[in-house]
């Protein structure tokens, strides 16, 4: 007698490291955080696909989730707004029961010389890129911790710790997420909760589809690897540090860059 579909189905979902598990993945519409929420929905968990203004972008992302028969929903917030961050969280625990994995990915970057850096720029890189975190993580953790499990996962930047000329706006806030995950992971993890950052190197997305052929040939030899990455390789990373058997890392730093930074 052959199997039902539903028995194959319920078998094959056993069988994935993050079944029965709830995740967000901020700044999830395309790029990197595209790559690392298919992934995550692919090894089981649900996943809410956090966007704020690229509503066509998100509907790819949840689109290519579907294909590979995985489940999640969009859930457009600003992680600069606190108030919006706490209710969209508050929201995924009334529907799902809980948030187990938070990805904070959500960031941008504003290079340019720092003598000419404004202001404004300044406050803007800092307010998504580290506020977020700051935002997301504290909201994520009042469910965490009263079930006693969770991951949350932030994206750095291998110029966090190498340092780049003509960013130092995003060096700063990726250095500081590196402060904010070693600390925050001594202060949580007797509750159970792992706290990681992923540090990625020049990876083929839109924020390095600008850099020039000539540069990217010179880059692309200071690579051991001899390549850029692609988003999938960081996603695989990000679901191992969400997965059961991540749970004796914490406070971690993981360079994901081909041997740039060692």
């Amino acid at each position: 007698m052959f199997r039902s579909e539903i028995d194959m189905e319920t078998e094959a979902l056993k069988q994935k490291s993050l079944a029965g598990r709830t995740a967000l993945v901020t700044g999830a519409s395309r790029g990197i955080g595209r790559a690392i929420a298919v992934t995550l929905a692919k090894e089981g968990a649900f996943t809410y696909i956090n966007y704020e203004k690229n509503e066509g972008a998100a509907q790819e992302t949840l689109g290519i989730i579907e294909k590979e028969r995985g489940k999640g929903t969009l859930l457009p917030f600003d992680v600069r707004n606190a108030d919006a961050v706490k209710k969209a969280i508050t929201e995924i625990a009334a529907q799902q029961g809980s948030l187990d994995i938070l990805v904070n990915n959500a960031g941008i970057t504003l290079d340019g010389i720092f003598a000419r850096t404004r202001e404004e720029n300044w406050n803007d890189v800092i307010d998504i890129n580290l506020r977020g975190v700051f935002n997301c993580s504290k909201s994520a953790l009042r469910h965490m911790m009263r079930k006693r499990w969770g991951r949350i996962i932030n994206m750095t930047s291998v110029v966090a710790e190498a340092g780049n000329a003509g960013q130092v706006c995003y060096s700063a806030s990726k250095a500081g997420i590196i402060g904010l995950t070693k600390s925050l992971a001594k202060e949580i993890g007797s509750r159970n909760i792992c706290v990681n950052a992923v540090a990625p190197g020049f990876v083929e997305t839109d924020m390095t589809a600008s850099i020039k052929e000539n540069n990217r040939e010179k880059l692309v030899d200071l690579i051991p690897l001899a390549r850029l990455g692609s988003p999938d390789d960081i996603a695989g990373v990000v679901a191992f540090l969400a997965s059961g058997g991540a749970g004796y890392i914490t406070g971690q730093v993981i360079h994901v860059n081909g041997g740039l930074y060692m």
